[in-house]
Parts: C-alpha cells; sequence; structure tokens
C-alpha cells in the first residue's frame, strides 16, 4: 500500500511539473506571437491577397513555429488543399505545400465546405471585424459552418489582449 502511494504522488509530481513547463511554453509562444504580430509589416488580411495567387484562402493565421512568427493561409485550388507562407515583412509568398493528410487535412477540408456556403471572402471578414474594434490587428481567421451557416471566427489583438469576433459570410 505505501509503495503504491508512494508511486501515485511520484507521478502526480511529474505530471504536475509537465504542465508547469507546457503552461510556461504557451506563455511564451503567446508572447512572442504578440510582439510578432504587433511588429509584422504584413497584415493578416494581405497575407490572404497574396496566398490568393495559389487558391481560393479558406483560412488564415499568424503562429509561432520553432520559435519565429510566420503567417500561414490554407488555400483550396481544383479540390487540393496548400499550405501557403506568405513572409510577414515583405508580403511575398515565402513557400507552398501540399496538405494531403492527418488533421491539417481534416481542417482544411471542413474549412473548404464552410468557404463554400459564404458569400463574402474572409479578407472582408477579417477587415469588418477589425474595424468594429479600433486599434485592433488580426492575428488569424478560421471558417466554420455554425446552424448551416457560415461564419468566420476572427481572433484579434488589441494591445496585450486578444478577442474572439465571430462575422457572418453569407
Amino acid at each position: 500500500m505505501y509503495r503504491r502511494t508512494l508511486f501515485l504522488v511520484a507521478v502526480a509530481s511529474v505530471a504536475t511539473g509537465l504542465v508547469g513547463l507546457w503552461s510556461h511554453a504557451q506563455v511564451n509562444n503567446d508572447h512572442l506571437l504578440i510582439t510578432g504580430v504587433t511588429d509584422a509589416k504584413v497584415t493578416l488580411q494581405q497575407g490572404l491577397i497574396a496566398a490568393a495567387k495559389q487558391g481560393r484562402p479558406i483560412s488564415g493565421k499568424f503562429e509561432v513555429e520553432d520559435g519565429k512568427l510566420q503567417l500561414s493561409i490554407y488555400t483550396a485550388k481544383d479540390g487540393k488543399f496548400s499550405e501557403v507562407i506568405v513572409d510577414h515583412t515583405t508580403g511575398n509568398v515565402a513557400k507552398s505545400e501540399s496538405i494531403t493528410e492527418g488533421e491539417d487535412l481534416a481542417e482544411a477540408k471542413s474549412q473548404n465546405a464552410a468557404m463554400e456556403k459564404a458569400k463574402t471572402d474572409l479578407k472582408a471578414a477579417v477587415e469588418k471585424s477589425a474595424a468594429a474594434t479600433s486599434g485592433s490587428r488580426a492575428i488569424s481567421v478560421t471558417p466554420a459552418l455554425k446552424d448551416g451557416h457560415a461564419i468566420a471566427s476572427v481572433i484579434l489583438l488589441a494591445g496585450q489582449q486578444m478577442q474572439t469576433v465571430e462575422q457572418p459570410l453569407e
């Protein structure tokens, strides 16, 4: 009985330590994201325009990948999906990779289904959301179907605070 209790205490201690490390990493990524988006010369809207040369944008976001800020736009063209990385300092397409499997493909299919019902593009949804919250910058835009209607969830950054705004795409 004593061994089991000791074992459970040890497991709980390790788990608590791992949660603490994950929490610290998440806070660090959030800080890098906020700082990076604030300093970026290119807006999410400009990234959507640049990526449109590769296909119809179906989502977009600034994210921290390997400790560095990147602007990632998912596009759809002829039934195929790509992740387009737009240079956040120049606005040029840095690279484009096909999305062919896993969670990324499932997300792209879901986002594409929402965009097929949309009458408004993502850039317009982002601009409308940002205009409603003065002084904010868009971090991401993700379409979805809600009660059969296309909506866009736009995450805005105002100062150090993030907020999510839903915008109809119909």
